[in-house]
């Protein structure tokens, strides 16, 4: 098997890239990690519209999300900044906990300016720190790798959600860690993902997690027609959410699901974990990002172009027409699946290969193009 090489953080974990991040803790300092992220180049400013007045479950995955960015192995560093100093040094206290570097800022008594100064002093320290580290070889069991389709159409059932498939059934048995979620797009499919659970009490919680969703969106009144699917999904050839169901389920492979997660849960132990996720490309890969997952899986039909700004996103299609159209944003095409010049375990070796190189550190097209979408889930209104 291919030799890995990563960075082993002060904790153990194994991150494939090295970034030093700017965290907003609200939407009122994202102009502050902004400025900073322009004076000390090579950095990342975070930025998003949530953070203030937010409560109970939906305050809890704000400061899950944002913390588990910090500490995700893919991050040598981190700045925190908030307008009240005391929610900076909660997340800033939650990185800190993988041993890794990180400094916390408020702007309240400062204002920008002197924000901005004293934050750039430490993110050029950072960056320096960061610069030193040095890879070394690992394994696929030290990897938390998630996996997302988008803009499905019937290439993708067909093609390359059952080449992402192969590749997850090859990753558990090396000892990886895999994600998947979409709880939506299971609907239809949702009785095969609670018959793969490992155990009865496992089942349970997964039942209660998707039943739990159906019941919100029926408490909505709300009509999903054109939303799941999604109007590209139709277009693509895709008339029901069963239909996208299958096809979604494709990729998740064959292996026994060995946990269920809350919105940007880490998992607890190797093998193939369901989380409870929104369905669009960034919610989604941002919630997977804060549990930990170093790479991201996401085979598309009609095409999409997401990228996340800590999390690699491998993209491929089987659609040979999103193959050439949008062949910037494609990493790898298996439109050959449906042409019949090549077969299933050839597309898995194909993407195998690219995830190794990936790993590696060859950039996906996503990172090459700049695309680092960080979209936060949010669960109901500000108080």
């Amino acid at each position: 098997m291919e030799q890995l090489y990563g960075y082993r953080r002060e904790n153990g974990a194994v991150g494939v890239r090295n970034h030093v991040v700017v965290i907003p803790v609200d939407d009122l300092s994202n102009a502050a990690c902004e400025a900073i992220a322009n004076k000390v180049p090579g950095t990342i400013a975070l930025s998003h519209p949530y953070g203030r007045l937010q409560y109970g479950e939906d305050l809890e995955l704000h400061f899950r999300t944002l913390i588990g960015t910090g500490r995700n192995p893919n991050v040598a560093a981190a700045i925190v900044v908030g307008i009240e100093e005391n929610w900076a040094k909660k997340i800033a206290d939650g990185i800190a906990e993988t041993g890794k570097p990180v400094a916390y800022f408020g702007i309240e008594g400062y204002g920008d300016f002197e924000t901005i100064r004293r934050a750039s002093w430490k993110a050029k320290e950072f960056m320096q720190q960061a610069s030193e580290s040095v890879k070394e070889p690992v394994d696929f069991k030290d990897l938390i790798i998630s996996i997302k389709c988008g803009e499905s159409d019937t290439t993708s059932g067909l093609g390359s959600c059952p080449t992402v498939g192969v590749v997850v059934d090859r990753l558990v048995a090396a000892g990886a860690t895999v994600l998947f979620g979409e709880t939506s797009e299971l609907t239809g499919g949702e009785h095969l993902i609670a018959d793969r659970m490992a155990t009865a009490v496992l089942k349970q919680k997964f039942m209660k997690t998707f039943n739990d969703y159906v019941s919100f969106i029926e408490s909505q009144d709300a009509n999903l027609l054109g939303s799941q699917p999604t109007q590209g999904n139709i277009k693509g050839g895709l008339s029901t959410i069963e239909e996208k169901a299958m096809g979604n389920i494709e990729k998740t492979g064959t292996c026994p699901v060995v946990g269920v997660l809350k919105p940007a849960e880490a998992p607890n132990g190797p093998g193939l974990h369901f989380m409870d996720t929104s369905s669009a490309a960034a919610e989604c890969i941002t919630l997977m990002a804060a549990a930990g997952a170093v790479l991201h899986f996401f085979p598309t039909g009609q095409g999409n172009i997401v990228g996340h700004p800590i999390e690699p996103v491998i993209k491929l299609t089987a659609n040979p027409k999103t193959a050439r159209g949008m062949r910037e944003h494609i990493d790898l095409d298996v439109s050959g699946l449906l042409a019949r010049t090549i077969h299933l375990q050839q597309a898995g070796d194909a993407l195998w290969d690219v995830m190794v190189r990936t790993l590696n550190g060859r950039l996906t097209c996503a990172e090459a193009l700049g695309h680092r979408e960080f979209v936060l889930t949010r669960l109901y209104p500000s108080a």
